[in-house]
């Protein structure tokens, strides 16, 4: 097993029983059409909206934050794109796994 989840990052060298772990992909469009998005922004805010960490994404549009257990908002930030917020719950012990369409 190579430690690669769904959405393609390796979770070689997280221990998830310590890491609550938000992860996933920005995509423009869906479907077959979909295409990554890379130089995108994603921002972790915290369950009362304040801003906790803000990473880029890679060349293939993925993204990792490892947060505490608890409600969180992810926000996209993209060229020619509105904000987009998904609401995710990250827990001790697993991966909150995200495919975001801008």
């Amino acid at each position: 097993m190579c430690g690669a989840t769904k959405g393609g990052l390796s979770l070689d060298g997280v221990n998830l029983d310590k890491q609550a772990v938000i992860q996933g992909q920005v995509l423009r469009g869906t479907g077959d059409a979909a295409e990554p998005v890379g130089n995108a922004y994603v921002r972790l805010l915290d369950r009362t909206g304040e801003f906790t960490a803000e990473v880029p994404t890679s060349a293939t549009g993925h993204f990792r934050f490892f947060a505490g257990p608890g409600e969180w908002t992810v926000r996209t930030l993209a060229p020619r794109a509105e904000p987009t917020d998904r609401k995710v719950v990250a827990a001790l012990g697993s991966v909150a796994e995200l495919e975001i369409a801008i």
